[in-house]
């Protein structure tokens, strides 16, 4: 749809017989919004046509050049959808049509919105996968995208579905070792994915689990969504922190340890150029130790607060003046 130099509804003779409603505003606004006259006439045309409950092909063009000219216009879009289902249109294309838009305004709920209710309608998944994956390329990061991309995911619940996730985001992984999104997205798939395994099978997803976050942190110890990974893998499983604590103190250290020609692999030391000590891992050290030794948690938000992540100073004060208080220190 080109809307360079398109004529206004109000010129139209096809549209002589809607009577075109006005936003209502005071006679004197707080806030006037500056609509372009393009935008009024189009959405004064809008009002009309759902005040007259009116459902047509041309309804169809309308509300595609409401959306076009404000694609978060969650009215238009509803009663988009209403249109095509009244209609009968084929909803294929009208996925089709609206790929450009969901690309272009990735940050819009309703882009997402709109195709969560098409696809509820189709019930053919598979191909919005690919989709996604695409979208991605654009902001890797994006939260609705990846949102969208769980609930086709839960929705569904198709097996073949799940089969290729955790090589889906293994790839996006690699591309960028620090996509927070990414990583919540593997959370999803290994452990809220509704799947029941038995114990057996837990106990190896766990162990798999594990092994990978811990690799990610030895090639890149100063990563925050990878150390919250392993917190929330031990939490979720009812794990005590105190079983990763041999792996984690190699990284509180200001230098790697000498490791020999052996190296565990299930607690992989960091790198020969890693930067240490790492905060993160402090951090967990001090949740570590609070429970039997406070007085040992204390100097190691100490250290965070005057030397290692000084940001959070007043976090780090908090957390000090708390434990004193409980423990009497």
């Amino acid at each position: 749809m080109n809307l360079v130099d398109r004529p206004f509804y109000s010129t139209k003779p096809e549209w002589k017989d809607v009577a075109p409603l006005e936003q209502y505003e005071n006679i004197n606004p707080l806030a006037p919004i500056l609509y372009t006259d393009e935008y009024k006439d189009a959405t004064d045309y809008f009002r009309g046509v759902v005040r007259n409950g009116e459902k047509s092909e041309r309804v169809l063009e309308l509300t595609e050049h409401v959306i076009r000219l404000n694609p978060a216009h969650y009215s238009a879009w509803q009663y988009r959808y209403e249109t095509l289902i009244a209609l009968g249109s084929p909803l294929t294309t009208e996925l089709r049509l609206m790929d450009e838009i969901a690309v272009k305004h990735l940050k819009t709920y309703q882009v997402w919105h709109h195709r969560r209710l098409l696809l509820i309608q189709l019930r053919n998944p598979a191909p919005e996968l690919k989709f996604i994956a695409q979208s991605l390329r654009a902001d890797t990061k994006n939260y609705h995208t990846w949102s969208y991309r769980q609930w086709l995911l839960a929705y569904f619940n198709d097996d073949d579905l799940w089969s290729g996730e955790l090589d889906f985001v293994d790839h996006m992984l690699n591309e960028d070792v620090r996509n927070n999104s990414a990583w919540h997205h593997r959370f999803f798939v290994v452990f809220q994915s509704g799947i029941r395994d038995s114990e057996k099978d837990r106990e190896r997803v766990i162990k798999r689990e594990l092994i990978y976050v811990k690799q990610s942190i030895s090639l890149v110890p100063n990563n925050a969504s990878a150390w919250n990974y392993l917190r929330g893998i031990l939490d979720h499983n009812k794990l005590p922190y105190v079983s990763v604590q041999a792996f984690v103190e190699a990284y509180t250290r200001a230098s790697p340890p000498a490791t020999g020609d052996i190296v565990d692999l299930e607690n992989p030391p960091p790198s020969e150029e890693a930067q240490l000590p790492c905060p993160a891992a402090i951090e967990l050290l001090a949740d570590i130790h609070e429970p039997q030794d406070v007085e040992k948690a204390i100097e190691l938000w100490i250290s965070l607060r005057d030397v290692h992540d000084t940001i959070r100073k007043r976090y780090w004060d908090h957390r000090i003046k708390q434990a004193s208080h409980r423990e009497g220190v």
